[in-house]
């Protein structure tokens, strides 16, 4: 069995979302307190054993490929200041087995897997996503790695998700169960209508995935939005290369969204050694008067 030492991490997307700050910045390099979001996905892929990372962008992300590459000025600044902590976090993100590629129009996360085929080869391969950040203890990418090198097949991660918001995310009909939190998978579904949702398990950033996926994709007909949607794709890979869906039960921030960057912001700025302590006492003290409001 082929060791899993290549993760795809697909950027390339307009961050629509978060206008007016996209228009000039990449959104993968909005912060979570004071670390890129996309510095915790190549954290976590490296953490799992990961040795090669690709990542797909697209115009106006040279923000990203500058961030995982040296800065000589800046570091010969903070060493002539003495400032040896800032140092070591600056050197830390300059990280050279970072590769990248271009997705030259948005046409869509399958297409934009598409763009790894040369660099990932005849592998398996991990893909994570830039709007996920799992901080658990154990990466996810290495749980489903080890499903892998276990079971000898590829994955899909999932959550539980509420039933009105299936039409949020690609669904899966699970088949039988392999062992706890682990199954076998019928279909995938893209976005279904929850009166017509095949379960409440949601997939999410994160999928391991036999090479046998990128003659699919160009094979994938595009949706009435001329995008190719992976999951559409999945589907077509369960039939020759049977994959498995995992129940993640770790903790998972959405920064993809608004409301999700604030939260992720909140939780790990609680957690984060310069500003936990004013942090915990601010919101202590708002939750106060949150309690009294009328509101």
């Amino acid at each position: 069995m082929q060791k899993v030492r290549k993760a795809v991490i697909p950027a390339a997307g307009l961050g629509t979302r978060f206008l007016p700050a996209t228009k000039a910045m990449a959104k993968e390099m909005m912060p979570v307190v004071d670390t890129p979001s996309i510095q915790f996905v190549v954290e976590e892929a490296i953490r799992s054993g990961i040795t090669q990372i690709l990542i797909v962008t697209g115009k106006g992300k040279n923000a990203i490929e500058d961030h995982f590459d040296s800065n000589f000025s800046l570091e010969n600044n903070l060493l002539e200041k003495g400032k040896d902590a800032l140092l070591e976090k600056v050197k830390h993100t300059t990280i050279p087995s970072i590769h990248y590629v271009r997705q030259a129009y948005p046409k869509g996360l399958g297409d934009a897997i598409l763009q790894a085929e040369i660099f990932v080869g005849n592998e398996p391969f991990v893909v994570l996503l830039g709007d996920d950040i799992m901080p658990d203890e154990v990466p996810l990418t290495k749980q489903l790695i080890d499903i892998y090198e276990k079971q000898g097949k590829g994955s899909v991660a999932t959550i539980e998700i509420p039933t009105e918001k299936t039409n949020r995310f690609g669904l899966v009909d699970l088949g039988e169960k392999v062992e706890q939190n682990l199954h076998t998978i019928q279909h995938l579904v893209e976005k279904p209508a929850p009166e017509v949702a095949p379960s409440n398990l949601g997939i999410i950033g994160r999928y391991l995935l036999t090479p046998e996926i990128f003659d699919i994709l160009k094979n994938q007909q595009p949706d009435a939005g001329n995008e190719i949607q992976l999951t559409d794709a999945l589907e077509t890979l369960n039939q020759v290369a049977p994959l498995l869906a995992y129940e993640y039960k770790g903790t998972r921030f959405d920064v993809g969204d608004k409301y999700g960057m604030l939260v992720a912001n909140i939780e790990l700025g609680l957690s984060h050694a310069e500003t936990a302590d004013k942090m915990h006492d601010y919101i202590k003290e708002l939750a106060k008067e949150l309690k009294g409001s009328k509101v």
